[in-house]
């Protein structure tokens, strides 16, 4: 027992110390976030430790004042308004702590224009740090102060974006660009000045802050584009280099630019502005980010000739499979750009098929693309895609596929009796609105074959389209849908004259009278539309066989129940036709008391109006994204209605504007000036004796051309430079006290002939670093071609 109770004893001690271990750990590292609680434990029970904020905020410590700033943004991300701590929270924006300091001014972006007045009490404190050493700390500042929608600080935002567009850093710039649009919708009056901002700022040398040029430009002055002249060529080199929302702007600013200033291209002939265009946005279809791709085929499509539109093809099928919404926006890109070339999608139909888990937009159009790239080589599978199609679970998608193999019948007339045994079937389908569907595609088809038939387009005979109207007849009974017993009894009523003997009245097919029977029996229960077209069937019947007293007494009938229907479609359409008829069939209007005056048409007149006043083929109305002028990349051709977000793309200009405007320093060839720069100085003959110096752009170091160049030594600094340079005078000047004055002037006299040879040993450390600066330059202009950029960051 006694060894068992020290075992138990060893147990809750050694459970005890591990406890006391992990909270000791828990306390001194909850600020580290080494796990994943820790992080989270700020977006954890925020109702009950939110009491002690406020308290927090006053307290003097920093740690208090931290935990409760990460408090206060983890209510934020939830969607809490906690903007009633904005007055102990601006107390802070002063703080020396640099990880309070950020929370405040994330704070601060959030509540400044629900709160202006509590912000205006520390602008001081934004100007201020507006110079802080921190470039974080000096762009949030600047976020912060164009934030607070005061219109009486607008000469000082104007100032402190001024101040920051001529900053070190480039983030600190490309805020700036950034806030230059609030500024200008603070207070429209600084327009000239935030112009003359965006011109300096159009030099901007940094991928990283010329995007955000681009959106002030677009949001202020978006007419001036008289100010991209002698930039635009440096801003299609930099596109690939530019992050990857800035592209999408530039590239939309660079695309206006190129349909206003820019000649229109004629057949595959380029001007060579645009040509560099669309060769400096090709690199860019292999980006990550699927907007910079749709920027990129926008820009091909809208500037570019058909033959550069092949190579959108592979990087839009490739963000197909990225993300649901990306493939919804692609589909809409692709709807368009078949329109201009099918053959080019036409091969990888496969990669366009429906799958199970799509949206319903998503199918209808993938459905819509899939007809559009419909040839002879693919219809086959294209066509077995639409009938699986029919068994969705959607009526829509349904619908929309069964009009689909309707239009391959019409596209590929090889398939049309394919079709035709697909859509039959389907009329013997329990569903009903894939047997609605069916059928009125299969009265467009009949409707199509026939009046083929009677032009002699088709070799086809009579008797097959009248036989799948002889089926349809016959399952009218079972067909509940209104439209499409209204199709089926107009297709009955079209058809029903027959050359050949029947059982029937004489001239009418057999099973023409047996569906006008049955309807007039459901006549009072039927909906709108089929009543309509029964009235119409029964005045068909009676034209084709007027003496036939069994078809007279169903018509009399029929227009009968027509007069007195509660829907004014249906009256109107009863007493049209009853007036028509009473030139053909006196006697069935004896009993009327409505004298009826006018025109009486014969039978021939009759008939003409009756079946050929209506007799062209209804087709499919076109989709959303039938219009040829849809703009590629707007809003209005996902949601498929116009939107106030849209802007008209601007025609070419026939010539476009000078060519010679958009020359700059940058288009200059580099070699020349090298050239030039070493021909006019008098260190050439130098410059060919010495070692080539090899400078990086990078580095602060700078060669020591006195001695250590052929050693190939260099000096660390500017200060051991002129270290060495001292100590080297020094031993030559021992040297030389023990020589006379004459040999001295002598020397002399050969140092200022050799110009460019070697040094003076007596020149002062000034004049030998004016002069390997100016050898430097040189040499460094020779190796890097000459670039003005690349030159600028050596210097």
């Amino acid at each position: 027992m006694s060894g068992q109770q020290y075992l138990n004893t060893i147990t809750e001690n050694a459970t005890r110390l591990g406890m006391r271990l992990q909270e000791s750990f828990s306390e001194h590292t909850r600020d580290l976030a080494l796990t994943r609680g820790a992080s989270a434990a700020y977006l954890d029970n925020l109702d009950d430790r939110s009491k002690n904020i406020r308290k927090q905020l006053d307290s003097n410590s920093d740690r208090e004042k931290l935990d409760a700033m990460k408090r206060l943004i983890a209510l934020i991300s939830k969607g809490r308004n906690v903007s009633e701590y904005f007055a102990q929270v601006v107390k802070n924006v002063a703080s020396q702590n640099l990880e309070i300091r950020k929370l405040v001014y994330i704070y601060l972006l959030r509540y400044a224009e629900q709160e202006p007045d509590l912000a205006l009490l520390s602008i001081n404190t934004f100007q201020k740090d507006l110079t802080d050493s921190n470039p974080l700390i000096r762009a949030m500042a600047l976020r912060v102060l164009s934030g607070i929608r005061v219109p009486m600080i607008g000469n000082i935002v104007v100032l402190a974006i001024k101040k920051c567009a001529a900053d070190v850093s480039p983030y600190v710039r490309k805020t700036a660009g950034l806030a230059i649009p609030r500024c200008n919708e603070l207070d429209s009056s600084h327009l000239p000045s935030l112009i003359q901002i965006i011109t300096s700022m159009l030099k901007e040398r940094s991928p990283l802050t010329i995007g955000s040029v681009a959106v002030a430009f677009e949001a202020v002055c978006p007419t001036r584009l008289d100010l991209l002249h002698q930039q635009y060529r440096r801003l299609c080199r930099m596109l690939a280099q530019v992050d990857e929302w800035g592209q999408v702007d530039l590239m939309n600013l660079l695309l206006r630019y190129t349909r206003i200033m820019l000649p229109r291209p004629v057949g595959d002939e380029l001007d060579s502005d645009v040509k560099l265009l669309l060769t400096s946005v090709e690199p860019i279809l292999m980006s990550c980010n699927p907007a910079s791709v749709m920027a990129v085929v926008r820009v091909i499509y809208y500037a570019g000739p058909s033959v550069y539109l092949q190579k959108v093809v592979q990087p839009l099928l490739r963000l197909l499979h990225q993300s649901r919404e990306v493939e919804r926006v692609v589909l809409v890109y692709l709807l368009i750009l078949v329109q201009k070339s099918p053959e080019l999608f036409s091969p990888y139909h496969t990669r366009l098929f429906l799958r199970t888990d799509d949206s319903r937009e998503v199918k209808r159009d993938k459905i819509r693309l899939l007809l559009r790239i419909l040839n002879s080589d693919n219809y086959g599978a294209i066509l077995r895609e639409f009938i699986d199609y029919s068994d969705d679970t959607d009526d829509e998608i349904v619908g929309d596929s069964i009009h689909a193999i309707g239009r391959c019948a019409f596209t590929i007339p090889e398939s049309t009796q394919q079709c035709l045994t697909a859509l039959i079937s389907m009329i013997q389908s329990g569903n009903d609105s894939v047997t609605s569907s069916a059928v009125m595609v299969l009265k467009t088809l009949v409707q199509g074959q026939l009046s083929s038939t009677v032009h002699g387009i088709m070799g086809a005979s009579r008797e097959a389209p009248l036989s799948i109207i002889a089926r349809l007849a016959g399952k009218i009974d079972d067909i509940k849908n209104s439209q499409a017993r209204a199709c089926i009894i107009w297709l009955v009523g079209q058809y029903s004259p027959s050359n050949d003997p029947s059982p029937g009245p004489e001239g009418i097919s057999e099973w023409a009278p047996d569906v006008l029977r049955k309807t007039a029996k459901s006549f009072g229960q039927e909906a709108v539309l089929v009543k309509l077209q029964i009235i119409t069937l029964a005045a068909k019947l009676l034209v084709l066989c007027p003496g036939d007293q069994t078809l007279t007494l169903l018509s009399q009938y029929i227009f009968s129940l027509a007069r007195y229907d509660p829907s004014y479609d249906v009256r109107d359409r009863a007493k049209m036709i009853t007036s028509l008829l009473s030139g053909v069939l006196p006697a069935l209007f004896a009993g009327s008391h409505e004298e009826r005056g006018g025109v009486v048409l014969r039978q021939e007149q009759v008939r003409l109006v009756l079946f050929e006043g209506k007799s062209g083929i209804i087709e499919e109305q076109s989709s959303r994204l039938g219009d040829e002028n849809a703009l590629l990349g707007s809003l209005s051709v996902v949601l498929g209605k116009p939107t106030q977000l849209d802007s008209l793309l601007p025609d070419w200009l026939e010539k476009g504007v000078e060519s010679s405007l958009r020359d700059s320093e940058d288009d200059k060839p580099a070699a020349a000036a090298v050239v030039t720069a070493i021909s006019s100085t008098s260190i050439g003959q130098r410059a060919k004796t010495m070692a080539p110096v090899v400078l990086t752009p990078t580095s602060t170091s700078r060669p020591d051309s006195r001695q250590d160049n052929t050693k190939g030594n260099f000096a660390q600094d500017l200060e051991s430079f002129y270290a060495d340079a001292a100590s080297s005078e020094e031993e030559e000047s021992e040297e030389e006290g023990e020589e006379s004055e004459d040999e001295d002037e002598d020397e002399d006299e050969e140092d200022e002939v050799d110009s460019g040879g070697t040094e003076s040993v007596e020149g002062s450390p000034e004049s030998d670093d004016d002069e390997e600066e100016s050898v430097n330059d040189v040499e460094f202009q020779a190796k890097n071609s000459g670039s003005a950029s690349s030159a600028a960051q050596a210097e």
